[in-house]
């Protein structure tokens, strides 16, 4: 006959265990254990004794049970602060680390009210700064930010949209009965406007409600814990996900210890706090086990590290410490390329990743908590990453997913790098820096911090043309001057998670005479035009046809309206190479192999003056060559010339230099770009300047002889294959020679073996000649078989004339 079981849960310790004889039934008592979860359980068994034989194995299967759970018991107590119930505040002594324990009761008894004062007194010593000095911060905040009035809106709508006891899973309603969609619910699960209401209860008159709003809110997620009636991982929209679960933490400490200062928020709201805070901490604990790629994990254990180092009197919490330390270390090694960008490519999560890590290490410094120097070294790489790829008026180009600001055209990174600036004292993070970091970041920042702020050294970073060799972005810049030219040219796709990359391979964005003159644009997942503006169509790039690089969307299955391509192309850089006179870069992909049509792109930068882009297309059919340019310009001379005017009288000419057919303007939300085609060719090269002027009259005139480019000259030479034309961009004694093959001038003889793209220089009875094509060249110069020289791409040789 089976046992018939009885399974209540315990959470005491309870050592006593019995038999009970009732007529011919016997009842015992036996504990199990879950190790998993850390869960002690126990069965109740009514059993038909048949034989003394099977009594006695009962005893035994018992008394066995036993003896293993009292040996267990005592390691399994060290971590047993649970991930799936919430302790109730009068426990939670019980969960003290025995020295701390020891110093409370050496006072008494420990009660709830000793309890909250101990902790209120650590958080006072702990946290990135003493809530006692919560009103005055709050003064300084409202006095450098002004932005009560957005704090009021963003609570409100928090308020009206969601019952302080509200729902945790899909389906359910808002209050005015229109339904909670998956987007909603993130964000409810991320708490971030539940900052705005307590800000709020400071900011007008201190109404209690908010306070109990906010206490209520979390008590109705532990109850939809406690019932399992909450979104899970699976569900694509989990409210305990790392990602979710880490915000969360953040916002809710945030919140606790600006709460801390009123004693409006009563000892026991105080330890449910807490309480809550501890389950959440094991559950980071528990499920982040092993490495996993992305942000999501970074931002968790960035909150769980700051849980250990806050509450780390209690039991378990210094294997929290260690684990949230090591995965945030294994993120630093994987995700933050040597060349110091993270992984994702994105000024955003770069950003957010250079917050997460903070919120950890700030804490760390606080607190006199050692890292390891490797730890250290990453994030000052993150910091000295953002002067490298910023525009001359202080702000970065937009890259990949980045959601700040949609439709943007920039990003701010003074926030950042003040930050960089509070951490590492440089002025050159400092030229960047302002008065305020963002108004989130202000309130982890020290006191001493906050004072640093009122006077910041300031100097002009040094940094010139690079690149990022890992990460694959290449930068031309002219100076740190406000109007100085820059540009930056984007030649990677991450190879384990592309998923933030938009269809801009080897795009480009430019910065002239203070304006953003060929745009990127940020974008928001949850637009209704976020796949358009995270594809080709909405960047500087090349097409065919109709073709895309971005190919195959896909939405994510939570229905917050994130996207990505599974197919992307796949980019090879050739050459970079950047010299007193010009910067070169030449990359190609693969992305119209389907179309079978190979491309390359070649980027010159006439140092202070302007570039030339030229696009390779090579097809055994026929087909339509496109490019794409993002800004408001208009077409001024058919196809071949377009421009924009800025308010300030400065402007941009692209102007191709190979006849084009078509140039059409499209747009949406008030971005427009104009598509540049030619028509039915087999194999074609655009060959386009960027050319940025001041001054309404000094833009390119085409209707000249001879089309000047500030000090450089257009023409044309039969230097090609058979007498084909060249074209050429020339200046005293050096030119820019694109198709040339053989060129006989001024008693030069200059032999390519097949059309080549150089830069050419007489110097002091010398020519020094670079390849500037996308393929190798032999050249010869005036026959002498004895110079023949093969130069890959970007490679020079410097021949003799004599």
């Amino acid at each position: 006959m089976s046992p018939n079981m009885i399974t209540p849960r315990i959470y005491g310790y309870s050592a006593p265990y019995f038999f009970i004889f009732e007529g011919t039934k016997t009842f015992y008592l036996q504990f199990q254990i879950d190790i998993r979860k850390h869960n002690y359980m126990t069965k109740i068994y009514n059993t038909q004794p048949q034989s003394f034989f099977n009594a006695s194995n009962s005893i035994r299967t018992f008394s066995l049970s036993c003896i293993l759970f009292i040996a267990v018991m005592p390691n399994l107590w060290s971590q047993s602060i649970s991930s799936t119930h919430v302790v109730e505040q009068n426990r939670l002594k019980n969960y003290l680390k025995p020295e701390v324990k020891k110093q409370l009761k050496k006072e008494g008894t420990i009660t709830e009210a000793r309890l909250a004062d101990y902790f209120r007194a650590k958080f006072s010593e702990r946290f990135y700064y003493d809530y006692k000095s919560f009103d005055e911060r709050l003064k300084n905040y409202n006095s450098i930010y002004n932005n009560e009035e957005n704090h009021k809106s963003r609570a409100l709508d928090h308020l009206n949209k969601f019952e302080a006891q509200t729902p945790w899973k899909l389906p359910f309603n808002y209050k005015n009965g229109e339904a909670v969609d998956a987007y909603a619910l993130r964000h409810l699960a991320r708490q971030h406007k539940m900052v705005d209401i307590a800000l709020l209860y400071f900011n007008e008159g201190k109404n209690p409600e908010y306070i109990r709003y906010f206490v209520n809110q979390m008590h109705s997620l532990n109850d939809a814990l406690a019932a399992n009636q909450y979104e899970t991982i699976k569900d694509g929209n989990g409210v305990y996900e790392v990602y979710r679960a880490g915000y969360r933490i953040t916002n809710w400490l945030w919140i606790h210890n600006m709460l801390l200062s009123d004693t409006a928020y009563t000892d026991t709201d105080q330890l449910q706090t807490i309480a809550t805070l501890l389950q959440h901490g094991q559950n980071l604990y528990e499920n982040n086990t092993k490495f996993s790629a992305g942000n999501h994990q970074t931002k968790g254990m960035s909150a769980l590290a700051a849980i250990s180092i806050l509450l780390r009197d209690f039991k378990g919490t210094d294997q929290w410490y260690e684990r949230a330390m090591q995965r945030l270390s294994e993120h630093l090694d994987k995700e933050i390329n040597p060349d110091g960008f993270q992984f994702e490519r994105s000024v955003h999560y770069h950003m957010a990743d250079i917050n997460n890590y903070f919120y950890a290490y700030q804490l760390t410094k606080i607190n006199s908590i050692k890292v390891d120097q490797a730890w250290e070294d990453k994030l000052l790489s993150l910091f000295t990453t953002l002067p490298k790829i910023a525009y001359p008026d202080k702000s970065a180009p937009v890259l990949q997913d980045d959601t700040d600001n949609p439709w943007a055209e920039s990003n701010d990174i003074s926030g950042a790098l003040t930050l960089g600036y509070l951490l590492y004292n440089d002025p050159k993070f400092g030229y960047f820096a302002t008065n305020k970091v963002d108004a989130g970041m202000y309130w982890f920042l020290s006191n001493t911090q906050v004072k640093q702020l009122e006077n910041i050294e300031k100097e002009a970073p040094e940094y010139g043309s690079l690149a990022f060799e890992d990460t694959h972005y290449y930068i031309s810049r002219q100076g740190w001057d406000a109007k100085d030219n820059m540009m930056i040219i984007s030649a990677g796709v991450d190879a384990d998670k592309p998923d933030h990359q938009h269809g801009d391979v080897l795009g480009i964005q430019a910065m002239a005479n203070g304006h953003v003159i060929l745009p990127n644009y940020q974008v928001r997942y949850s637009l209704k035009d976020f796949d358009l503006f995270k594809n080709s169509m909405v960047k500087n790039v090349a097409l065919v046809d109709d073709e895309l690089q971005g190919k195959a969307w896909t939405s994510n299955k939570g229905g917050s309206g994130f996207g990505k391509f599974k197919q992307l192309p796949k980019p090879k850089v050739i050459t970079w190479n950047t010299n007193d006179n010009f910067d070169l870069f030449i990359g190609s992909h693969d992305g119209f192999k389907n179309k079978d049509v190979t491309y390359s792109r070649q980027v010159i930068y006439l140092k202070d003056a302007f570039w030339i882009v030229k696009d390779n297309f090579k097809a055994p059919t026929a087909h339509d060559y496109k490019q794409v340019w993002q800004g408001h310009y208009t077409s001024e001379l058919g196809s071949d010339l377009i421009r924009a005017s800025f308010p300030d009288a400065v402007g941009t000419d692209i102007f191709q230099l190979h006849q084009t057919d078509t140039a059409i303007s499209n747009g949406a939300n008030g971005k427009q770009w104009t598509v540049i085609s030619k028509k039915q060719q087999t194999d074609f090269s655009f060959i386009t300047v960027i050319f940025p002027y001041e001054g309404y009259n000094n833009g390119i005139d085409p209707r000249q002889k001879e089309i000047a480019l500030k000090d450089w000259i257009v023409n044309y030479a039969d230097w090609g294959e058979q007498g084909e034309k060249t074209t050429i961009i020339s200046q005293k004694d050096a030119c820019y020679a694109f198709g040339i093959q053989k060129m006989n001038h001024n008693g030069i003889i200059l032999e390519a073996t097949e059309k080549s793209d150089l830069h050419l220089e007489v110097i002091n009875g010398t020519l020094k000649v670079y390849n500037l094509g996308d393929t190798e060249t032999t050249i010869t110069v005036n026959a002498n078989t004895n110079s023949k020289t093969n130069l890959k791409s970007g490679d020079y040789n410097v021949f003799s004339l004599n």
